[in-house]
């Protein structure tokens, strides 16, 4: 007979921590280009100067995306512990 495998709680904690990472490095990422964008005078460099506010717009499409990923990270936890659950009591 095959092991059953489903999430535990113990698989919450490096899912935490990779949304933690990701969420580091667009706030990183959105405050050097930032810094690059004071850095630029939009009059003499007008291609920098768009590009690092195509940059800063795309870093904040993605961050409005975070709560988003998270409740899809949390739900599949929640639903890994339940197929879990139910597969080791013998329900399904």
């Amino acid at each position: 007979m095959k092991s059953r495998q489903g999430f535990e709680l113990k698989n919450l904690a490096g899912l935490a921590i990779v949304f933690v990472v990701v969420a580091i490095v667009i706030s990183f990422g959105a405050t050097i280009v930032d810094d690059l964008q004071d850095e630029v005078d939009d009059g003499l460099n007008e291609t920098a100067y768009n590009t690092t506010i195509s940059g800063l717009d795309a870093l904040q499409t993605f961050a409005d995306w975070l709560p988003t990923l998270a409740l899809i990270v949390v739900a599949a936890v929640i639903i890994g512990i339940i197929v879990r659950y139910f597969a080791f009591s013998g329900a399904v």
